[in-house]
């Protein structure tokens, strides 16, 4: 049996923010959250925070005819994670890759255009960024998103989710200067086992989350200094 933890996305990501509470009211801090269902948490966070929101685009891989499963994951800037030991295991050839990656390309691009209303990405270069989703499995995604991310010269990126698979968040320390996991049950099971309400977020609902966020008066600087060197929390 397992004892779900959060009602849903925003009542994780207000759990989550408590964890955050060091980059609260700072003017370099970022929030940026994986559609779609990283929005509602990292909308969460970014109300308590004070602080702005964003997403940051990335899709999964899947291998055809069996798309759950990732083989890898694209994310803004271009940048592909592939999943090497899957693609070796299954034999994926290099043109069936190209044509996933070429349609989640596709993909991005449709979403960046419906999401921002014609608002340009916002900075990354010398921020703090907090990479935020709902939760890591096999952490493809969130990967390929640290990686962009780190391309453009963050001051320090955050990866910060309020449940994960043990060994994928211990992994992250690797790849991010600070580690949030709230949660690290094993057995793991999957991130919606852990949510009394999981259902899909839409376009809609994103597209409503980050006119909210866009609107939302940010609280004056709390002139926070950066907390101490990252820390992995289970």
């Amino acid at each position: 049996m397992t004892t779900r933890v959060f009602r849903d996305r925003m009542d994780a990501g207000r759990q989550l923010a408590a964890r955050l509470d060091a980059y609260a009211g700072r003017p370099d801090v970022l929030v940026l959250a994986l559609p779609r269902g990283g929005v509602p948490v990292g909308l969460a966070v970014a109300q308590a925070l004070q602080v702005p929101l964003d997403v940051f685009l990335v899709r999964k891989l899947g291998v055809p005819g069996h798309e759950e499963l990732a083989m890898g994951a694209i994310a803004m800037g271009d940048v592909v994670v592939l999943n090497e030991d899957v693609v070796h295991e299954l034999g994926i050839p290099e043109r069936v890759l190209a044509g996933v990656v070429a349609q989640e390309r596709q993909e991005l691009a449709r979403r960046d255009h419906l999401y921002r209303d014609g608002r340009p990405a916002p900075p990354i270069r010398d921020h703090s960024v907090i990479l935020v989703d709902d939760g890591l499995a096999t952490g493809a995604t969130m990967r390929a998103a640290a990686a962009a991310i780190r391309e453009q010269h963050p001051a320090r990126l955050v990866v910060a989710v309020p449940v994960g698979a043990p060994q994928t968040c211990e992994a992250f320390q690797a790849e991010a200067d600070e580690v949030v996991c709230l949660l690290t049950p094993t057995p793991f099971y999957a991130v919606g086992l852990w949510y009394d309400d999981f259902s899909p977020t839409s376009d809609q609902e994103v597209h409503a989350a980050l006119a909210e966020a866009a609107a939302r008066p940010l609280a004056a600087p709390g002139g926070q200094g950066a907390p101490s060197a990252g820390t992995f929390a289970p």
